[in-house]
């Protein structure tokens, strides 16, 4: 295993999924990731079986489930949260069909000693994605989720901007799956920037906090994993909590 590689794939989901948290933090929807990493579970059920990446597996089914929620909101007007809840425990249900038992623990808590150079290489391609996409149209997000209504006041299509975020919150539980498992990807993207609020004075503090916590916990993490044999993925959100816990002290 090389550790130089683990940590690269880790310090970039990280700091991928701490950003996009700040945006969902505002939009109050950073629990919708947990649910959606839920719903990766069949697919790395089948990467573990079939010997690939387990964000390609994990990436197709997310990705249907976030078409179906998109879908499922523009036809019912029901709330994200509970449209996502439908389809999250579908997708656990249809997992532990075929799940190998001897694979479980890899698909719920992660395991990111396994990455190699091409999941380096994909990380790092679907991380600069996210961060470009969301950069460029972070303040039409930020204001479709004040108020739909203002947003289409100004000029902003806000199912078109909805889609635009689903599919990045798609992107970053498939990375996610890698570094926390299936289980914890909603504090992947919650916690950092849940800290980085605590202590920021405006929008740029705090995605740089966000971002620096993220990273930080995801180092750590996995130098403490090489060191302790836990899994690094418990001991990344382990990190996180225990960073939000000292924000939460000095709190502004």
């Amino acid at each position: 295993m090389n550790i130089a590689t683990s940590l690269l794939t880790g310090v970039l989901i990280s700091s991928a999924s701490a950003y996009l948290g700040t945006l969902m933090l505002g939009r109050r929807m950073a629990l919708v990731a947990g649910p959606l990493g839920h719903l990766t579970l069949p697919g790395i059920a089948l990467a573990l079986m079939y010997g690939f990446d387990i964000t390609l597996g994990a990436f197709p089914f997310v990705i249907l489930g976030i078409i179906l929620i998109w879908l499922f909101e523009v036809r019912t007007k029901l709330p994200v949260e509970a449209l996502t809840a439908f389809v999250f425990a579908t997708g656990v249900a249809a997992a532990f069909l075929f799940l190998p038992v001897e694979q479980a623990e890899a698909a719920l808590v992660g395991d990111v000693t396994r990455v190699g150079t091409f999941d380096l290489v994909l990380t790092a391609a679907l991380c600069a994605i996210i961060f470009s996409v969301v950069t460029r149209n972070y303040r039409k997000l930020l204001l479709t989720s004040i108020s739909e209504d203002l947003a289409r006041v100004q000029g902003i299509n806000s199912k078109k901007h909805n889609l635009i975020y689903l599919a990045m919150v798609a992107i970053v539980v498939a990375l996610g799956v890698k570094l926390v498992g299936g289980l914890m990807t909603a504090a992947l993207v919650a916690i950092p920037a849940c800290s980085a609020r605590n202590l920021s004075r405006n929008l740029l503090q705090d995605r740089l906090l966000a971002i620096g916590f993220g990273v930080g916990s995801c180092t750590l993490g996995i130098l403490l994993s090489q060191i302790s044999g836990h899994p690094a993925g418990v001991l990344i959100i382990l990190i996180n909590a225990a960073i939000f816990v000292m924000t939460a002290v000095f709190k502004r």
